[in-house]
């Protein structure tokens, strides 16, 4: 079963950038101190990222140390360009948590990540595997060149299967592949399946799940103004990305199923397609 985390800090904290990781050529991880979000933040949350002059935007988790919280980003936009333009010690704000969490009850798990939807699958493998759990995960990219947390990953599972659409690494083809194959496989039977990446690859991991009876978890990406529920923006259907999400169950998702990787609402509220 999935958590939920009530107590948030609503009020941005200030804090320098104290280490920054260059993942690959478009992704880095920040390091933030911060001890409030650290110590309520649950693996599947996120926080709002305050980039000063320029926009606050949600960001997953993608690891907690102690009393500080990492955020792994892609550049993909102005906000996410400002931030990798900083440097260590430069000033941003985050508050949170925010949202769902991932459940951690599990104890023979698969999960299944694509592109920079691998971060907050990389914090839940961490935790899962201090808790004894076998872990196998499908790292999907594009090139070779995409792959990020690949060590992380790797020391917290038993198995990582890596595949590219290009073959440059791994298996040649897209993660859902190797989904089936791994599902083909008698010696190996999940009791749960988490997913987090492009949607429509998340479409295709949950109609595979539900086919075969597995509980399923996926972490969804809308476009997040107020992080609290109140906008809307991030709605699919009756449910909000930012309160009910971004981590939503079997039970959730059916309701949402015929919305899944087809639309979505841009920054005006109108509907457009994935």
């Amino acid at each position: 079963m999935k958590e939920m985390k009530n107590i948030t800090l609503n009020k941005p904290l200030i804090r320098p950038i104290e280490r920054i990781i260059e993942e690959n050529y478009r992704v880095k991880t920040f390091v933030i101190q911060a001890k409030e979000i650290a110590e309520r933040a649950k693996p599947g949350q996120f926080v709002m990222v305050w980039v000063p002059g320029v926009d606050e935007i949600p960001m997953s988790i993608s690891g907690v140390n102690r009393e500080k919280i990492m955020i792994t980003v892609a550049r993909v936009g102005e906000a996410t360009e400002a931030l990798h333009s900083k440097n260590e010690g430069d000033l941003i704000g985050v508050r949170g948590p925010y949202g769902s969490s991932f459940g951690t009850e599990y104890k023979r798990v698969l999960m299944i990540g694509g592109g920079y939807g691998v971060a907050p699958l990389t914090w839940l493998a961490e935790i899962l595997a201090k808790k004894g759990s076998e872990i196998y995960f499908i790292l999907g990219a594009k090139t070779r060149r995409d792959i990020i947390l690949y060590n992380r990953i790797k020391r917290a599972s038993r198995e990582v299967i890596i595949t590219t659409e290009d073959g440059s690494e791994g298996i040649k083809g897209l993660a859902t592949d190797a989904l089936k194959s791994i599902l083909s496989n008698e010696n190996f039977e999940p009791e749960a399946i988490y997913t987090c990446g492009p949607e429509k690859m998340m479409a295709k991991v949950i109609n595979i799940a539900l086919k075969n009876n597995i509980h399923v978890e996926a972490s969804f990406e809308r476009y997040i103004k107020c992080g609290v529920g109140i906008c809307g923006s991030c709605a699919i259907g009756d449910l909000r990305v930012c309160v009910e999400g971004p981590v939503f169950t079997e039970k959730e998702i059916i309701k949402m199923r015929k919305y899944l990787g087809k639309e979505k609402l841009d920054p005006a509220s109108r509907r457009v397609k994935i």
